[in-house]
């Protein structure tokens, strides 16, 4: 009996030769200029376009087998005289000669250049050989996965017999019967088969068969492709002849050499993954009857590949030892269970908690939110750190009732007994301490701690430290992710998510900025800010992490081998569910309080050493409004690190820029593109949507190289109104305390179409030739809302300068004490092109 493996079924037919046609590798790389050794590159990764439960399929190989040109590696989109099909990998596949299948990507998508191997699933999953005392349970709990000298490359040297066939019958004629049996043998890396050998009796004597070759060797010498074999035997001298195992039986073995002498052991090797097994190809000579009753021979292979596909001598083996494997195996599969309108268990949902497979619970039902991760605002990370729990409490904290809509799609089922303990998101609450051990985030479970020192930056922005277990405990957050905060405000649990300044043994700080009330678009202020302003040292918040759609690498030493990495090697970042991406060339913008997880990169990355050149455009309303300042001021010092400012209102002698961020400055303070450039963006969605992606498209950034930190909702961007500093006067009691709504239409010319006014929501979209714009004013007395109204006009035509401002309607709603145009709106006639543009006012009761 043989132990089962984790592999699936493999026989003797899952091999062959083809004749492709295609792109050699090293020609493609070298017209894109690929880099050399010396300059960081050693290995080129290889992406399918499938997406399996567990990602896209992906491999890498070394960069002197992709560039020597005896390897013949190729990007094929033939085989055997037409094109690809499906199956086999249509429309572009990999071929590397003399290497095994799991290195040839199907569906082949993507192709980089890379300063370490794959980090891809499939790479260290699958294609290892480990030592046969390795079960699937070690390797995983000592990361035998991962040691580089188990992968598997080359093809080992292997032979079999494919005549006579599993099952056929040779019926015995007569004295100086013939037989001629035959098979194929191949070997990796190019090697030349030199002998196949087969024996009659098990093994004990063996006879050199005869070698067709029906292929030359390549130019470099190289031999890639399959022999055929073959050898006469007596078949009346092998129905009398008995084996070594079984004297009733007579076995055919064949084994082959190849040019370095490496030859197929006698017997199989085990190891966890069933894989590269070459042993002796044996077919078992049974002596029996044929249909007419005549003396025959049987032969009978050890498999027969495919479900069901049982009669070989390795199966009744088996059967000999556990005689209800065959009636296992051969059995229907269960039908897959349905869950529409299903009752869970608490149990049954905490294990789903997987990307392929996530399930959580709000308000007592089951959802499947599997097919929302890659759609949702958020990031994937948000779902996923929810999975498998009751996150009832969360959600409500977080979430519109948009989304709360939302979720009827995605129901499964309802939540039944839940008499066992609820693996539940907002609970249990744990208390940093000691015992907990040396990390102290956990992504599934709340924890507390304590306020040990603040410090009142400017008037409104405050950096917070929170303690730690002890002095020693680590935060466990990865560069580029964030953390959830979480307090009770009013009755009601408030969550928002943070990015760390820094941290360190026993504490981690953040610098937040409050939101405090602001007229007309913020009347409430930032919840969560405003009751963080508020603690007192030893007050304690909950959080919850790491969570994020990005991680930078920043090891020092090669995660697997444990050497230093060199100076020169490309630095990686994975986004979740993707692979490595390698850069040397980082862009980073960011818009207010965005600059945190900005700076968390810088600080990581330039700790490094490595050949890294980073470049911060940081956009605020005005200097005083730049966070991080003595931070940035230290950061800059390092050569490799550029920073520049732009701000919306400039005080003389400002030296840097001022205004919305353009094509301009995207193309002078941050990096040009290229193949190992990415820019990464935090700040307010209209920043981003409007002025940075677009103005990166134009120079030539590629999509796939813009990313965006999904930290969590933002406050609205506000902008102070005049910088009123008495408060707004009562309502009259001829004036309804309702808000006002305003709308613009301005005609916005292309170059200006990124640049948006101040306090304003776009109506239409930004490509239209006309752009219509709306502000929200607050509910102030009839003579302070038009002040306010007179404000906000000069500054949007201040936005527009060369804009052409058609006539619009202010549509002062539930104000009865309108009538004519003001004396404060005079002014706007002097400009040409508004004369009309403050005729029209509609008194609405």
């Amino acid at each position: 009996l043989t132990k089962q493996t984790i592999g699936f079924s493999w026989g003797a037919a899952g091999v062959s030769t083809s004749v492709w046609k295609g792109v050699l590798l090293r020609d493609l790389l070298l017209k894109c200029g690929v880099k050399r050794p010396c300059d960081g590159a050693h290995h080129v990764c290889f992406v399918g376009a499938e997406v399996m439960p567990l990602g896209r399929y992906g491999t890498s190989i070394p960069w002197h087998v992709a560039m020597d040109p005896a390897c013949d590696v190729m990007l094929a989109y033939e085989q055997n005289g037409e094109r690809l099909t499906p199956d086999h990998g249509y429309p572009l596949r990999l071929i590397i000669p003399g290497y095994i299948g799991g290195r040839m990507i199907k569906w082949l998508s993507d192709i980089s250049v890379t300063s370490e191997e794959s980090d891809n699933h499939f790479h260290f999953m699958d294609n290892r050989v480990l030592p046969e005392f390795v079960d699937a349970e070690r390797a995983t709990a000592e990361g035998w996965w991962y040691k580089p000298d188990y992968i598997i490359n080359e093809l080992n040297i292997n032979s079999a017999i494919a005549y006579p066939g599993h099952h056929e019958v040779v019926t015995l004629s007569g004295a100086g019967q013939k037989y001629k049996v035959g098979g194929y043998a191949y070997t990796g890396g190019g090697r030349k088969i030199i002998r196949v050998e087969l024996s009659l009796d098990g093994g004990k004597t063996w006879t050199l068969t005869t070698i067709k070759r029906h292929e030359k060797p390549t130019e470099y010498g190289r031999y890639w492709c399959w022999v055929f074999w073959e050898h006469e035997i007596d078949v009346n001298e092998l129905f009398i002849m008995g084996s070594a195992g079984d004297p009733t039986k007579a076995e055919l073995r064949c084994r082959a050499w190849d040019a370095a002498m490496n030859r197929q052991p006698d017997n199989l090797v085990w190891n966890v993954m069933g894989m590269m097994n070459n042993s002796h190809f044996r077919v078992y000579v049974n002596r029996v009857l044929d249909a007419n009753g005549k003396p025959a021979l049987k032969f009978q292979h050890p498999t027969l590949a495919g479900p069901g596909n049982f009669g070989g001598w390795f199966e009744e083996q088996a059967a000999a030892t556990q005689p209800m494997l065959a009636a296992t195996a051969t059995a229907a599969p269960a039908a897959a269970p349905t869950t529409q309108g299903k009752v869970f268990s608490m149990d049954e949902v905490s294990k789903h908690t997987t990307k392929e497979d996530c399930w959580f619970v709000v308000k007592g039902k089951v959802y499947n939110g599997t097919p929302f991760l890659d759609d949702h605002p958020g990031g994937s990370s948000s779902i996923l750190i929810t999975a498998g729990t009751d996150c009832t409490e969360d959600f409500e904290a977080l979430h519109s009732s948009k989304a709360w809509k939302m979720l009827d799609d995605y129901e499964i089922g309802t939540l039944g007994d839940t008499s066992s303990t609820p693996a539940t998101n907002s609970g249990p609450l744990r208390t940093v301490t000691p015992a907990k051990g040396p990390v102290a985030l956990d992504p599934k479970v709340w924890i507390e701690m304590p306020l040990i020192e603040r410090e009142e930056i400017n008037a409104n922005t405050r950096r917070f430290r929170f303690g730690l277990a002890t002095p020693t405990t680590d935060l466990g957050l990865p560069v580029g992710q964030h953390i959830f905060i979480k307090a009770m405000i009013d009755g009601k649990p408030v969550v928002r998510a943070y990015t760390p300044l820094g941290h360190g043994p026993g504490y981690v700080d953040f610098v937040i900025k409050v939101y405090f009330p602001l007229l007309p678009r913020f009347p409430e202020g930032g919840k969560l800010t405003q009751f963080m302003n508020d603690l007192k040292l030893g007050d304690t918040l909950k959080f919850k992490g790491p969570l994020g759609e990005y991680i930078f690498h920043d090891d020092v030493l090669h995660p697997r081998t444990g050497l230093p990495k060199p100076k020169d090697a490309l630095l990686t970042f994975t986004k979740v569910g993707e692979g490595k991406s390698t850069f040397n060339k980082l862009g980073l913008i960011a818009g207010g309080s965005g600059i945190t997880p900005c700076l968390q990169v810088a600080h990581a990355l330039l700790k490094l050493q490595q050949d890294v050149e980073i470049w911060l455009l940081y956009a605020n309303q005005t200097p005083a409004d730049i966070l991080c300042q003595a931070e940035l001021d230290a950061i800059v010092k390092d050569p490799r690190m550029h920073v520049h400012y732009t701000v919306d209102r400039a005080p003389a002698g400002w030296k840097y820029s001022e205004g919305f961020i353009n094509e301009s400055m995207c193309k002078n303070y941050l990096p040009s593109p290229g193949d190992n450039t990415y820019v990464f963006m935090c700040g307010p969605p209209p920043m981003l949507e409007r002025a940075c992606k677009p103005n990166l498209s134009k120079l030539g950034h590629a999509a796939d190289h813009i990313h965006c930190f999904q930290t969590g909702a933002r406050p609205t961007r506000s902008i102070p109104l005049g910088r009123m500093s008495n408060p707004s006067p009562a309502p009259s009691s001829a004036c309804r305390p309702q808000f006002l709504r305003a709308r613009l239409i301005v005609c916005v010319p292309p170059r200006q179409h990124t640049a948006y006014p101040p306090l304003c929501t776009l109506v239409r979209p930004i490509y239209s030739p006309k752009v219509e714009y709306e502000s929200l004013f607050p509910p102030l007395s009839c003579l302070t809302r038009l002040t306010v109204i007179t404000q906000w006009l000069f500054r949007v035509l201040r936005t527009f300068p060369h804009a052409c401002v058609q006539p619009c309607s202010l549509i002062l709603s539930q104000c009865t004490c309108t009538s004519g145009i003001p004396d404060c709106l005079q002014p706007l006639a002097c400009r040409s092109g508004c004369t009309q543009a403050i005729q029209r006012f509609h008194s609405v009761r």
